[in-house]
């Protein structure tokens, strides 16, 4: 699998440049785990921290899920790889998790998450509320919040890819 990384045309309107740029990030993500094996993917940076790209693919799946899911959508979606006795469940791999099926969840959400903004405006408030604030937000503050995530975990990725295997790139 090559992924391909499309940047948004520079004169796009904003919905088309949001969606261009998280979907961009999406992608690099994608890109900086491809045509490692299980075990690279599982391999966490440097002690004690247990980040690895396999548990950055899990914990993007968690933050799709929560926010365009519950928070936008207001749906009934509980965690997949945390709990209240392991908040840290999506960056706590073990040999049997593999990434077809991190990698399958994360696109899952992805897809959950681009149904449901489909149905919203930019200026369009949440049905649902963030868990620890109550707060509600729009799609446009969202959407940004999530360039923004993927963005600062790309940042990791690379470091991670570059442990790895050496390699480098935007």
């Amino acid at each position: 699998m090559t992924t391909e990384r499309r940047e948004p045309a520079t004169t796009a309107d904003e919905r088309t440049m949001l969606d261009g740029w998280l979907d961009y990030h999406r992608q690099t993500l994608a890109w900086k785990c491809e045509g490692l094996t299980d075990e690279q993917l599982r391999t966490a940076s440097v002690e004690p921290s247990t980040l690895s790209l396999m548990g950055l693919v899990r914990h993007m799946a968690e933050v799709e899920r929560s926010w365009y899911r519950r928070v936008l959508a207001d749906e009934d979606a509980g965690p997949i790889y945390y709990s209240d006795e392991n908040p840290d469940g999506e960056f706590r791999l073990t040999d049997a998790d593999t990434w077809a099926e991190a990698y399958a969840t994360w696109q899952a959400e992805i897809e959950a998450a681009r149904s449901n903004a489909a149905r919203f405006a930019l200026d369009d408030t949440s049905k649902g509320r963030h868990r620890r604030t109550g707060e509600r937000f729009n799609l446009r503050w969202i959407h940004t919040h999530m360039i923004e995530e993927y963005a600062r975990h790309n940042g990791h990725a690379d470091l991670l890819r570059e442990r790895i295997d050496g390699a480098t790139g935007d």
